[in-house]
C-alpha cells in the first residue's frame, strides 16, 4: 500500500515537472506562429487551392536562394511539425507513399494575410519585441509599481507609438483586425441597438474600422472617429466616417452616441456603446 502511494506521488511530481517545461517553452509556440505569419505559409497553401508539399510551401516563403536550400527545408518541417501537432495545419501521407501534404484547417485560415478577417496583424502585434519587452518587469511592476511598458521603453504605450512610426503601424495593423472580427460579431447580433441614431463618435477608435463597419452596415449614421494625432494620421478614407485628432479623457465630439472598447483587465476588452441622454 505504502509503495503505491509513493508511486502515485513520484507519478505526480514528474508530470508537474512536465507542465513547467511546457510553460518555459511557452514562448516557443507563439513565435512559430509569428514565423508563420511572416512566412506567409497559410497563404501559400491556399493559393494552391489544395495541400502541398514541404517543398511547395518552401518555394513560396521568399527565399533568397532559387530553390530552398537543405536548412530551409530541415527548418520549415520543424515549424510545420510543431503546427501539424497543434492542429494548426493538417499533414497527410498519401497512399502511395509520396511527400506528406500539408493543408490548412480551420485554425489556420486566421492566418491569411490577406483574408478580410484575419487575426495575423495582431499575432505579429503581440509578437513585436517592442511589446514582448514589458513581459520582462512583471516582477519590477510588483515590487515597485509602474507601468510594465513604461518600465521596458520609459514611456507608456501611447507617448512611445508616437515617436516610434514602425511600432505605431504594427499597433495600429492589429487594433484593426481585430476590430473587423468584433464588429462583424456585433452587427450580426446586435441589430437593434443603432436605431435611431443620427451621429456616433467612435472615442480611441484607432485608425476608424470599427466606425467604417457600423456606417457600412447602417448607412444613415454619421460616423466620428476620435483618437489621438499619431493615430489618426495613419487612418484611411471611409465613406461616412470623418476622423477627428483629440483624446477621449479631455474631451468627446457632440453626437447622439459614443461607441467605446473599455479595458477591464490586461488584454481584456469590452465593447459599451453609451447613449446620450
Amino acid at each position: 500500500m505504502g509503495d503505491n502511494k509513493e508511486l502515485i506521488e513520484a507519478e505526480a511530481k514528474l508530470q508537474g515537472q512536465v507542465e513547467i517545461w511546457q510553460y518555459m517553452f511557452g514562448y516557443a509556440e507563439s513565435m512559430v506562429l509569428r514565423s508563420a505569419v511572416e512566412l506567409r505559409i497559410a497563404d501559400t497553401i491556399h493559393s494552391h487551392g489544395h495541400p502541398i508539399t514541404l517543398a511547395q510551401i518552401a518555394s513560396g516563403v521568399g527565399s533568397s536562394s532559387s530553390s530552398p536550400s537543405p536548412d530551409t527545408i530541415t527548418c520549415l518541417s520543424r515549424i510545420m511539425r510543431l503546427l501539424v501537432r497543434k492542429k494548426i495545419f493538417t499533414a497527410t501521407l498519401p497512399s502511395d507513399d509520396r511527400e506528406t501534404l500539408y493543408g490548412l484547417t480551420h485554425s489556420s485560415t486566421w492566418l491569411l494575410n490577406d483574408a478580410e478577417l484575419t487575426l495575423a496583424p495582431m499575432i505579429l502585434t503581440l509578437t513585436d519585441p517592442r511589446k514582448l519587452a514589458p513581459w520582462q518587469y512583471l516582477s519590477s511592476c510588483v515590487r515597485d509599481g509602474g507601468g510594465a511598458f513604461k518600465k521596458a521603453h520609459g514611456r507608456d504605450l501611447w507617448e512611445y507609438a508616437s515617436i516610434d512610426k514602425a511600432f505605431n503601424k504594427i499597433f495600429n495593423d492589429g487594433m484593426k483586425c481585430t476590430a473587423r472580427i468584433t464588429m462583424a460579431a456585433i452587427l450580426s447580433a446586435y441589430k437593434d441597438g443603432f436605431v435611431g441614431v443620427g451621429t456616433m463618435v467612435d472615442a480611441a477608435g484607432g485608425t476608424g474600422a470599427a466606425m467604417a463597419e457600423i456606417v457600412k452596415a447602417h448607412p444613415g449614421i454619421i460616423g466620428i472617429n476620435l483618437d489621438l494625432p499619431h493615430v489618426i494620421a495613419t487612418a484611411p478614407v471611409y465613406p461616412g466616417v470623418s476622423h477627428v485628432e483629440g483624446n477621449m479623457f479631455e474631451a468627446i465630439p457632440n453626437a447622439d452616441a459614443v461607441f467605446m472598447k473599455v479595458s477591464r483587465e490586461a488584454d481584456e476588452l469590452e465593447l459599451v456603446e453609451t447613449r446620450a441622454v
